[in-house]
């Protein structure tokens, strides 16, 4: 193992790394842990990574790694350097591609940011999150994180950064001090040295582990509705060579059911991603004309079926190790996989050397990805347009919460089926389909704006608007008691909004059952009374004909009997006609 050390730091191998000798060296830079490896050209790539993300964060506090990310790197300027930073779930990264000054004059830089944030750009940097947040979209696969682990942790990536409006300069400098460290970092370069002049000082803190995986489904597999045109599917796999091939298999399968042969999606694949140390992400999606939805969905878990039940060729498997294979054939395969391993390094992940990794694809077997696909059917969650999917097995996931809080009862002003519940542990949104809640003590954060309104999300992900426009009786001294009982640190002040930007009750039209009811009433009364004496005159000559029938020795029975016969329609028209004038009038 080459060791080059700056402070001249004498270290010993993490767990994995020694196996890596004559592909990866390894050595600390200023304590923190450095993986280099050569490559061909005259410039270099180095990235920093950081143990810290949007996982790390609360509702409440969601963009404080994204502000710091921001803040570090103002000082570079404008340069025709090649860097970035990146904010993920469970990692920020400082990206940067040159000569090996500018490498240097870039990670310096970062890290003297990150020693001392330029806080006078505070504001600035939180309206060009939102302009950034604003721009980016949500995307097909947006919502999945949220009905999975709910308004924490890994589901935070599905809201809104809602920090940006307003965390402290103390809470922004506190998270750069306690999760910017040298012990929460490693840091990788192509290069077959440490360049002289890396100066990587940062303070010393501690490794924090990936955040613990929260859930908002009780049970799997579940589906939820989704927008047209899209079908995604989520699972959470245990990471293994077995599981990532399998990722590939499912996107090839998909392909060809759906675009080759059904000629239903454009778009079908599959994809496998790391969220810790221990599980990882599976995604996959295919996209569908409108009038092709069904098919789609039908052919997706139909896939989905063939390979859960074990019909999966060998061909296949083949097919798929021969491409991850080929990975290995690649030139500089050193500074290749020097990012993959210094993420495993910071995520606590085994390391698998080249050959340990080749001899674990080789021995993937079509009964392994036939036990994968069964587990990432027993995890999935499934996003459908249209209609359900039931009739394959999954449930829907929660729509409502279990239980309503008591309080004051607050009528909406648009749906008299519709109560806001205030009360001392929560707020609770009555509708005829089910209760919506957010209790106080899992409140995740709650929104609030000068004119009064509140937002509440839990925990869960459920979410309850107070707009004291649309509810009798939120008074001020309501919404001061919803404020004191919400925890502090959950709270998110809002900027006011513009007068016309704060809703007001929709009212009905007194509308068109009110304006036209005395026309309406009187034209059913005259249909009412034609019928009704239409029925009456006829029934006047059946009763006569009958009469003159019953006094003849030999009477026409039949003839009497079909008279009446007629008079029925008459009856009948004149009872609907006065059944729905009732219903008129009681309207």
């Amino acid at each position: 193992m080459t060791t080059n050390l700056n402070k001249h730091d004498d270290v010993d191998a993490p767990d994995g790394l020694a196996a890596l000798e004559g592909l990866v060296s390894h050595t600390t830079t200023n304590g923190v842990p450095t993986l280099y490896a050569p490559a061909s050209g005259k410039e270099i790539t180095a990235g920093l990574f950081f143990r810290v993300g949007r996982a790390d964060e609360t509702l409440a506090t969601a963009g404080v790694t994204h502000l710091v990310e921001h803040l570090a790197l103002h000082r570079l300027g404008l340069s025709d350097l090649h860097y970035n930073g990146a904010t993920a779930n469970a990692y920020t990264l400082f990206h940067v591609q040159g000569s090996e000054e500018e490498v240097v004059e870039y990670l310096n830089s970062v890290c003297a940011g990150l020693r001392d944030l330029p806080m006078e750009r505070l504001e600035t940097e939180r309206e060009i999150l939102r302009t950034e947040a604003a721009g980016r979209g949500g995307g097909p696969q947006h919502q999945m994180p949220l009905w999975r682990y709910g308004a924490q942790g890994y589901g935070l990536s599905s809201y809104n950064e809602l920090g940006t409006w307003s965390l402290t300069p103390e809470q922004v400098r506190h998270w750069a001090k306690t999760r910017f460290t040298r012990d929460n970092a490693v840091l990788w370069i192509t290069s077959d040295h440490v360049p002289e002049g890396l100066d990587l000082t940062l303070r010393p803190g501690s490794r924090f582990p990936a955040p613990a995986a929260t859930s908002a489904l009780p049970v799997t597999p579940a589906y939820i509705s989704g927008d047209d045109g899209h079908v995604v599917l989520t699972s959470v796999l245990r990471r293994s060579t077995a599981a990532s091939v399998f990722a590939d298999v499912l996107g090839r399968a998909l392909f060809q059911d759906l675009r080759q042969e059904g000629g239903y999606s454009y778009s079908a694949e599959a994809d496998y991603s790391p969220r810790d140390a221990e599980f990882a992400t599976l995604t996959a999606y295919a996209d569908a004309l409108p009038q092709k939805q069904d098919a789609v969905v039908g052919g997706f878990v139909d896939t989905l079926a063939r390979l859960r039940a074990g019909r999966i060729e060998q061909a296949e498997l083949d097919s798929v190790r021969g491409k991850l294979l080929k990975v290995y054939d690649a030139p500089d395969l050193g500074a290749a996989v020097l990012p993959s391993y210094a993420l495993s390094l910071l995520l606590g992940h085994r390391i698998l050397t080249p050959d340990q990794h080749r001899a674990e694809l080789n021995a993937v077997t079509t009964q392994d990805l036939h036990e994968v696909a069964r587990q990432a059917w027993d995890a999935a969650l499934l996003q459908v347009p249209g209609r359900g999917v039931d009739w394959a097995g999954l449930t829907l996931a929660p729509q409502f919460s279990t239980a309503a809080v008591t309080g004051t009862r607050h009528q909406s002003l648009e749906n008299e089926d519709v109560t806001l519940v205030i009360g001392a542990e929560g707020v609770s949104l009555l509708t005829p389909r089910g209760p919506v809640t957010v209790r106080h003590d899992a409140c995740a954060a709650m929104t609030a704006r000068p004119d009064g309104a509140r937002t509440l999300t839990g925990l869960d992900g459920f979410s309850v608007t107070v707009e004291p426009t649309l509810y009798k009786g939120v008074t001020p001294d309501r919404i001061a008691a919803l404020d004191a009982a919400v925890p502090g640190e959950a709270i998110v002040r809002m900027p006011a909004r513009e007068p016309d930007h704060i809703p007001q009750p929709r009212k009905r039209p007194p509308t068109a059952r009110a304006a036209g009811s005395g026309g309406s009433a009187r034209g059913w009364t005259a249909a009412l009374w034609l019928v009704g004496l239409l029925a009456a005159a006829w029934g006047l000559l059946c009763g006569i004909i009958t009469a003159d029938e019953s006094a003849m020795a030999d009477p026409e029975w039949d003839a009497v009997t079909g008279v009446w016969i007629m008079e029925l329609p008459l009856l009948f028209a004149a009872w609907k006609l006065f059944a729905a004038r009732r219903r008129r009038t009681r309207s």
